[in-house]
């Protein structure tokens, strides 16, 4: 397995057509697919993030915490 820094395609078997430049396409990264789920964690429990129900962290600092932990698990899946 490659030790790539985005963690190479999230689901390599499937192929999209070629588009017209002639590339093709692989979809998400595996590093999209982490975020993207520590997201839906930190948006399912958002009181975590939360005082009083007032937002103190923003969405770009959410997207940020995302990403930290997508790279995180990268570092843990290539020891």
């Amino acid at each position: 397995m490659s030790k790539t820094p985005n963690g190479g395609p999230a689901f390599p078997h499937v192929r999209v057509h070629p588009d017209t430049s002639g590339t093709v396409k692989d979809g998400m990264t595996l590093r999209d697919y982490f975020a993207a789920a520590v997201l839906q964690g930190i948006i399912a429990a958002h009181t975590q993030y939360s005082v009083n129900h007032k937002r103190v962290v923003t969405e770009q600092e959410h997207a940020q915490i995302a990403f930290l932990m997508a790279d995180a698990m990268l570092a843990e899946r290539d020891k």
